[in-house]
């Protein structure tokens, strides 16, 4: 289980590949936002599961690759 409060704002979120998925923005509940203004997001929030996290140091690593995780992650409504 990952200790959800080592993640903080701004760290950079990299996939299983090491691709740029962006920056987090902030956690909520199982979710992490991550910040709109980021050129990976277009400038959108966008929210990926904690469940995606495979490890964190000084990046936020997923266990699914950039792609995937852009293909799968869910736009956040206005």
């Amino acid at each position: 289980m990952v200790d959800l409060a080592l993640i903080k704002e701004h760290l950079e979120v990299v996939g299983s590949d090491g691709g740029h998925v962006g920056r987090v923005d902030h956690v909520s509940g199982d979710q992490i936002e991550l910040a709109k203004l980021d050129l990976a997001g277009g400038f959108k929030h966008h929210m990926i599961p904690v469940s995606w996290v495979d490890h964190i140091n000084e990046h936020v690593h997923l266990n699914v690759t950039k792609d995937d995780a852009k293909a799968r992650w869910t736009e956040k409504p206005h």
